[in-house]
């Protein structure tokens, strides 16, 4: 038998090794056994299928898997067997793969674990190991290991015949049952990870690798795009790298799904998990077992090539798909994966592969995304936000491959940010406003950022925020109306107003130049266009007298061409012109007058007639009114309602002002309001022909005489004239009227009738005035206060002189409201002498007395005097100790009877009667 590749000289220096030093063959059986049960276990197809990509040269080959007899055979097209293949067979420590061509290193030692008599046959001849003819050949150094041999480590030559189509085929006695459906999942990542094989067969099936111009690799079904590089380590990296400082890389990403978990290919399956998007697929230096690499030097480098390419497997994939490629954050699934992960990223920081939205490309490190974002916004900002990418990438799908590579988000707040510095024309907001109108329809975040936005206005100014301003027809002077051009329903949405006359007098900002336009009109600012501007909306809105008190602060020229308020303004042809004072208002120029609506001007606050303040819910006694206070005081409680006129305190032609204010139905329901301040304040500040009004009474009220003097004729209706104050009864409204009264009560050079002065001090209110300093007294003097009492027994009449009783209907009430003394403080008595006892039954003339009037008659007893005296001075009638002294006179027996009875208003009746008991005294 032919030995073309020497075997019988390497079985020769094995035995010599093993016979020489059993050692060493127990090294060689241990490295196997290492091989077989661990690194190689089940790694066959994977090894067979790089033996037949080694062997494929530069035009891939195919690699065929079959079942006949019992052997699994795996027959490969290329290069035939070489006797430096056979040495590399043959030993466990080398291998001939120096420049990625041949066959066969340390991986062949997977065959083990399915057969124990592999066999290689080949076009250039065949060999063949076995352990039984290992065993016989050092049975003593087998049997010291109770029959485990080495296989691969003496080979045989054997003639068999590789098969048609094929240069080399393995042939495996199998030991254990072997599935080639088992074998079969194992394909598809095999032809993507050996270039060097084009198909595979496994029984029945096939699988097929193609390359397509643009680089996708199709392995069956499935499309890969693949990105590899080539390079050589430096020098002083090759040492322990099996001889070969050459390195392939490849990066294969799946264009049909998801990659998923995967390992790194070096180049076939290790055992080093990755969690990239793609598979890479590198010649890295492994470990004996080829499931680890090999840690060091050598291998970082190759890894840092591979990151560095990555890049230029992204930049193949659509501009809009690259995102998907990018490591995202979480925990690494090993070193290798956490150590390539992070070159990756950093290697994608820095490379130019994300697109602009001018459609260049931009590095990540430099890019930033709008956080909410569309086609139309990007193209509209991206010259205020430079490096801004694609509006696409803006979507949630690639945000957090944007986060890992630390691509800032630029939120809508900081876009409005970078908007404010830029010079836009209308139509160009109106466009920003239209790409941003569907973002801020769906996200309310969106529209609290948008209220920043700068608008463009009619008058060329720009301002801040749509919320200030307004949608008009027509532009206004001094009000901030959108420009025409930019007017979108965005502002609409973000609170800019569509504004009608009411809406445009409502804007803040009009407010302002209209609360300052004097200030401005003083410092020598043009007005007019503010005066046109309000007095236009004014007018357009139909706004009443009243309803806008700020308006009248609007600056209007005068007659002389001065500014001033408009509410200090006089119309030229007020009916007010000469019943209020010369001074009180200037007069409004009358350019002015007759250019703008005589409505507009009076609801501006214009004066054109008495204008009336209404407060429906006062809350004190804020309205700007003269002696408002006082009245507010007056009230017994908070007034709930405010109706008053104003400026009453400018009238100069009283008559005229109260026709004026009765001619008008606003003015006169103020005057008329029951305890208001209108009517309230001219019956006291208001001048007929010199005097209050609350000074006269009418012509007709004659009880009244002498207390107030009869008005004059005024030419004034009587109702206007009650209105005014002017007295058709004796009626004491409030304290400071009670003041008034008595006042006049005490005025000497006064005739008053005793009767007035009885009711006035009757009609006195139980409140706190102050006490007069001179009162009237029964006499019908007026004499200091001091000296005056309150009659509070009428017995006592009788001791106190008239000159110090004051002329009232006396009670203790009436003298603590006048600060006067009680008679009875300070006169007192007892009668002179004893009278007679005598029962009130047994006179005859009261018991009669007391018939005719159905008074009962009372019981007990009256002292009868035939003259009564207290202290020496004569009276009629007295009472001491509560028994009733009466001088016998019908006077006297009257009052005492009538005191007694409670009847004293019958005191008089009671006189007639006893002088005549008849009916006919009661009758007449």
């Amino acid at each position: 038998m032919t030995d073309p590749f020497g075997t019988e000289a390497l079985r020769t220096s094995v035995l010599a090794a093993w016979r020489g030093s059993p050692t060493r063959f127990r090294e060689d059986a241990n490295a196997e056994e290492d091989l077989r049960l661990g690194g190689y276990r089940d790694r066959l197809l994977v090894e067979l299928a790089q033996n037949a990509a080694d062997a494929s040269g530069a035009e891939p080959g195919v690699l065929r898997i079959t079942l006949v007899d019992g052997e699994l055979r795996a027959a490969n097209t290329g290069a035939p067997l070489t006797a430096a293949g056979v040495a590399a067979l043959a030993s466990l420590r080398a291998s001939s793969k120096e420049s990625g061509v041949g066959q066969f290193g340390v991986g062949f030692a997977a065959v083990l674990a399915v057969s124990d008599a592999p066999r290689v046959i080949s076009t250039s001849g065949g060999v063949e190991f076995s352990a039984a003819r290992t065993r016989a050949e050092v049975p003593e150094l087998a049997s010291g290991r109770g029959g485990d041999v080495p296989v691969l480590r003496l080979v045989w030559p054997c003639v068999e015949d590789a098969p048609e189509g094929f240069t080399t085929e393995v042939r495996l006695p199998l030991k254990v049952d072997l599935s080639l459906d088992d074998l079969a999942a194992e394909v598809p990542d095999l032809l993507l990870a050996l270039p060097g094989l084009r198909r595979i067969e496994i029984g029945t099936q096939s699988w097929e690798r193609s390359v397509s111009d643009d680089g996708v690799v199709t392995v069956g079904s499935v499309r890969w795009l693949v990105e590899r590089a080539t390079g050589e380590l430096p020098s002083e990296l090759v040492q322990g790298v099996e001889h070969r400082p050459q390195w392939t890389i490849s990066w294969a990403f799946p264009l049909d799904e998801e990659l998923g978990e995967d390992v790194l290919h070096a180049p076939t399956p290790t055992d080093e998990r990755l969690s990239l998007p793609a598979r890479l697929i590198a010649t890295l230096p492994v470990e004996p077992s080829r499931r680890r690499i090999l840690p060091g030097a050598a291998a970082w480098s190759v890894l840092d090539e591979a990151a560095a390419l990555y890049p230029a497997l992204v930049a193949r994939v659509p501009a809009i798909e690259r995102t998907a490629l990018v490591p995202l954050p979480g925990f690494p699934l090993s070193e290798v994966d956490d150590r390539l992960r992070t070159a990756v990223v950093k290697s994608l920081r820095v490379a130019e592969w994300l697109p602009l939205a001018s459609g260049e490309w931009i590095a990540p490190a430099r890019a930033r995304v709008l956080d909410v974002g569309s086609e139309e916004l990007v193209d509209l900002v991206e010259d205020a936000l430079p490096g801004l990418l694609d509006a696409e990438l803006s979507a949630p799908v690639h945000a957090k491959a944007l986060a890992a590579l630390e691509v800032p988000r630029v939120s809508t707040a900081e876009v409005v940010a970078a908007l404010a510095g830029v010079d836009g024309d209308p139509g160009w907001w109106r466009e920003v406003y239209a790409a941003f109108a569907p973002l801020a329809e769906v996200d309310p975040d969106v529209r609290e950022a948008l209220q920043s936005l700068p608008v463009p206005l009619a008058d060329g100014r720009t301002v801040t925020g749509p919320r200030t301003t307004l949608i008009a027809d027509e532009p206004l002077p001094g009000l901030r109306v959108v420009h025409p051009d930019a007017v979108h329903p965005l502002l609409v949405r973000l609170g800019a107003v569509e504004a009608g006359a009411a809406e445009l007098l409502a804007d803040p900002s009009l407010r302002e130049n209209v609360a300052r336009s004097v200030e401005d009109a003083e410092a020598g600012l043009e007005g007019e266009d503010l005066v046109e501007t309000v007095l236009r909306l004014v007018d357009r809105a139909a706004v009443r007298a009243g309803e806008e008190p700020w308006l009248g602060a609007l600056a209007l020229p005068d007659a002389s061409g001065e500014w001033h308020r408009a509410d200090e303004l006089l119309l030229p042809d007020s009916p007010l012109v000469g019943v209020v004072e010369a001074d009180a208002f200037p007069l409004l120029s009358k350019e002015i007058a007759e250019t703008y609506p005589r409505a507009a001007l009076v609801a501006v606050g214009v004066v054109d007639t008495f204008s009336v303040v209404v407060d429906d819910e006062p809350s004190g006694a804020d309205h700007d009114l003269p002696d408002e206070g006082a009245w507010w005081s007056s009230m017994p409680e908070e007034p709930a309602r405010v109706v008053a006129v104003r400026d009453l305190d400018l009238v100069a032609d009283w008559p005229a002002a109260l026709r004026l204010l009765a001619s008008d139905p606003v003015t006169w329901r103020a005057v008329t309001e029951p305890d208001g301040y209108t009517g309230w304040w001219i019956a006291r500040h208001a001048s007929l022909s010199g005097k209050a009004p609350r000074e006269y009474r009418l012509p007709e009220a004659t009880l009244l005489d002498g207390l107030f003097d009869a008005v004059p004729d005024l030419e004034l209706p009587e109702h206007v004239l009650r209105a005014a104050g002017v007295r058709s009864r004796l009626e004491i409204w409030d304290d400071d009227d009670a003041e008034f009264v008595l006042d006049r009560l005490g005025d000497q050079d006064r005739a008053i009738a005793d009767a007035v002065v009885l009711r006035a001090h009757a009609a006195l209110p139980d409140s706190d005035f102050a006490p007069p300093a001179r009162v009237r007294v029964l006499s019908g003097q007026v004499v200091p206060a001091e000296d005056v009492v309150v009659l509070d027994h009428p017995w006592l009449l009788g001791l106190v002189p008239a000159s110090r009783v004051l002329l009232a209907d006396g009670s203790e009430d009436l003298a603590d409201l006048l600060d006067l003394a009680l008679a009875s403080e300070e006169f007192d008595g007892s009668p002179d002498h004893v009278g007679e006892v005598v029962q009130w039954h047994d006179l005859g003339a009261v018991r009669m007395a007391c018939e005719l009037l159905e008074v009962a008659l009372p019981d007990g007893v009256v002292v009868v005097h035939e003259e009564l005296l207290v202290d020496g001075q004569r009276v009629e009638w007295w009472m001491a100790d509560g028994v009733p002294h009466a001088a016998d006179t019908p006077e006297g027996l009257s009052r005492a009877l009538a005191w007694v009875t409670e009847r004293w208003e019958d005191r008089h009746t009671f006189a007639a009667l006893i002088t005549d008991p008849t009916a006919a005294t009661l009758l007449g």
